[in-house]
Parts: C-alpha cells; sequence; structure tokens
C-alpha cells in the first residue's frame, strides 16, 4: 500500500525527486480541518496510484518551499513533473484532486481535462458544531451528492429548524477563531443565551453554501428561529441597544433563555445548563509599558507583558508575520501585507522569527494558533483567510476605520 511522504525541507523534495516519479505536493495547516480531510483522499490515491509520490508539506513550518511555490492559502496541491510545476489546484475539491492526480499518473502531467477519475473518496464528514461542550449533532446523510447545492441547503435547513439560536462561526463557542466571530459568542454569553455553534471552518459545503443560501458574504452569521439577524456588527449594535433581547422574547417568548437551552440540552441528550452571563475574557488591555529585551529564561507574565506592550504602541494597527512587510518570509504573511497595503492601512509589524517567546506566547494570549495575526488597537481580527475574505468581500478597510472609531469613542 502507498504511503504519503511527508516533506520537511527542500532536501526532502529533491530525494522525492530524484526517484524520477511524478509528485503530488499537499500544502496544509494543522488548524485547517479540510486539509485533514484531503489528507485521507491523499493517502487513498497514494495507495491507489503507484505511479506517483504523494507528499505533504507543512506550508507555515517549512517557508523555505510555501514561498518557493507561492503557496498563500490551505489546502494546496502542486503538481511536478521532473521537478517542474505542471499544475495547481486549491481548495478541498476531492473529484478534481482525483481526476488531477489520476492524470498526471497515466500521462505524466496534471490535466484540467475530463479525465476519468479513480474511484471517489468518500464525501466529507458531515457538519460537526459545539455548544458548552455538548457532543455535536449530526445531520441525516441527504441522499444527493453531499456536495450538490440541493444537498448543502438541506444541511443547513436541518440545523436551523433543530436548534432556536444557531451560530454559523470560524471555531466553537468555547474557542472562536476570529474577533468578530468571539464578540458574537460574547453578547449572546452575556444575555444567557444557549446556542448551537458551528464551525464553517470544518466544512467547506456548509461555508461556501450558507453565503448562497442567506445572500449574507461573510461570518459570522447568527439566525433566531431559522431567520438572519446579521452579522458581528449588527448583533453587537442590537446588544447594545437592547434590542437583540427583544428580538429573542419576541422570536422564543419571554422564557427564551429556558426554551434555547432546553433545545441545546435535548439534542444533547443532557439536562437543560442554567442560564450563565459568563463569557470569554476579551484580549487583555494595552499597557504603556516598555517591552523588554527578549532574554531567557522569561516567565510567561513577562512575555504577556511585552506582548500588551506592542499591542498598545504607537501604531493602532499591528501585523505579527514572519518577516518584514518589505520582505514576508511566508506567503500568507505576504498575503496580509499585500491586503492592508490595498486599503492603505497603515500598520506597524513584528517578525515573529526573530523572538521565539513571542512567537510561542502570542499563541496562548490570543488563543489563535498560527501566524500572521492582526490586531486592531489590542483586539485580534484575525489571520490569512479572514483578512483575505474580509478584502474580497470589500469590507477590510471599513471594518478596521470602524475598530479604531469604536475605540476612539469608547
Amino acid at each position: 500500500m502507498g504511503a504519503v511522504v511527508d516533506v520537511r525541507s527542500s532536501k526532502d523534495l529533491q530525494a522525492a525527486i530524484a526517484n524520477d516519479k511524478p509528485i503530488v505536493l499537499h500544502f496544509w495547516a494543522r488548524w485547517c480541518e479540510p486539509c485533514s480531510h484531503m489528507d485521507s483522499v491523499l493517502t487513498q490515491l497514494a495507495s491507489d496510484l503507484p505511479g506517483i509520490t504523494c507528499a505533504r508539506v507543512e506550508a507555515e513550518v517549512v517557508d523555505e518551499l510555501t514561498v518557493k511555490f507561492d503557496v498563500t492559502t490551505v489546502p494546496y496541491f502542486v503538481f511536478l513533473r521532473s521537478g517542474e510545476v505542471s499544475d495547481r489546484l486549491e481548495g478541498a475539491d476531492p473529484p478534481a484532486l482525483t481526476a488531477k492526480a489520476t492524470a498526471l499518473a497515466r500521462t505524466g502531467a496534471a490535466t484540467s481535462t475530463s479525465t476519468p477519475p479513480a474511484p471517489a473518496p468518500p464525501p466529507p464528514p458531515a457538519v460537526t458544531a459545539a455548544t458548552g461542550g455538548a457532543a455535536p449533532a449530526a445531520a441525516p446523510a441527504p441522499a444527493a451528492d453531499p456536495g450538490s447545492s440541493a444537498a448543502v441547503f438541506g444541511r443547513i435547513k436541518y440545523l436551523l429548524s433543530s436548534w432556536p439560536v444557531v451560530v454559523f462561526m470560524k471555531g466553537v463557542a468555547e474557542a472562536p477563531r476570529c474577533g468578530f466571530s468571539g464578540r458574537v459568542v460574547e453578547a449572546l454569553r452575556k444575555l444567557g443565551v444557549a446556542f448551537k455553534s458551528v464551525d464553517i471552518l470544518q466544512d467547506e459545503a456548509i461555508r461556501q453554501g450558507l453565503k448562497e443560501y442567506s445572500n449574507w458574504p461573510t461570518y459570522p452569521q447568527l439566525y433566531v428561529k431559522g431567520e438572519l439577524v446579521g452579522g458581528c456588527d449588527i448583533v453587537t449594535e442590537m446588544a447594545a441597544s437592547g434590542e437583540l433581547e427583544a428580538l429573542l422574547r419576541e422570536k422564543l417568548g419571554a422564557d427564551f433563555r429556558g426554551v434555547a437551552a432546553a433545545a441545546v440540552a435535548g439534542a444533547a441528550g443532557t439536562a437543560p445548563p442554567p442560564p450563565t452571563s459568563t463569557s470569554a475574557p476579551p484580549p487583555p488591555a494595552a499597557t504603556t509599558t516598555n517591552p523588554a529585551a527578549a532574554a531567557a529564561p522569561e516567565s510567561s507574565e513577562a512575555v504577556r507583558e511585552r506582548i500588551r506592550s506592542l499591542l498598545g504602541g504607537p501604531q493602532p494597527v499591528m501585523l505579527f508575520m514572519k518577516g518584514t512587510p518589505d520582505a514576508p518570509r511566508c506567503g500568507f504573511s505576504r498575503r496580509v501585507v499585500e491586503a492592508l497595503k490595498a486599503e492603505g492601512v497603515e500598520f506597524g509589524s513584528f517578525d515573529i522569527l526573530q523572538d521565539e517567546a513571542i512567537r510561542q506566547g502570542l499563541k496562548e494570549y490570543s488563543n489563535w494558533p498560527t501566524y500572521p495575526q492582526l490586531y486592531v488597537r489590542g483586539e485580534l481580527v484575525g489571520g490569512c483567510d479572514i483578512v483575505t475574505e474580509m478584502r474580497a468581500a470589500g469590507e477590510l478597510g471599513s471594518s478596521i476605520n470602524e475598530m479604531l472609531h469604536r475605540m476612539d469613542v469608547a
């Protein structure tokens, strides 16, 4: 049975090229759930197609190859013949990967033609969601192709009909993967409302399909009784004015907290949890402490103080990245820099490759495992995928300006 080769350096790649087999390189990241699914597809292809080498490259670790092949997103596939790039594939698309890999094995060159694919890999898992640590509930398997619009819409309708309050977000309620998702979670928790959270990072079909279903291009998205309320800005404004609580009372009744809690508990097979007003703590306020020079050993608190100082520095927009804006050291960092420059946003930067204590400490501080990380006045906006999505939707510059203004008048 074929195996997927781990490529950890340019030297490893040269060794694979020396075997004279065409190569499929999968650039992946630990935090990206679609990468895990595509990895299982790649493993099956390695077994079915002995004429090619299937290899994995951890995009945020092997920077030299990420930059060499101009990889700016994951999952991402590069097809090589005699060491030269013959084709590329972006995103989690099992049929396309199967067709291209099969063509590469048969002809020695990947192709975008209608070459008959190998046996289809298993469909992606049903959407998962987490609420208060309860086990996720799976939607009934649709009879149609799981990737079709009808099937995806069916899964969305199932989720919206099964829980009165649903948040489609990046991450889960206990660990939001972007600042916007975190603020919606916080708004609901302050009202003591239990809800179903659906991590759209774990299901690309839901992530793309919900945009069409709702005609709303960004995340998070809050639904009450199957109706879209809106995204982060709308929810936080409604929460501040009292309109969100009024809406919940109108849709769910006076005991809206009990109704929401019972629905979540019923799905998990547990007793309803008591309402809570706790919320995930926001990033600590920036201080005016001068950053200390990196020293070893350095306590966790000392590292946190340096992080607070960096976030509270003269530049309100701060990017923690690999390399510098003039010389990014990874495709993800370069993509964020390009997006900020295109919007005319002035920003400071910090090269985490030059300070291992900050590089590791910021992951814990922000509860965000990867780089780059973009902050506005100490508040995490997100990483490469969020910034580029906001840029594509025309929301990056306006969102940053709104955050700056909101914090100025707070």
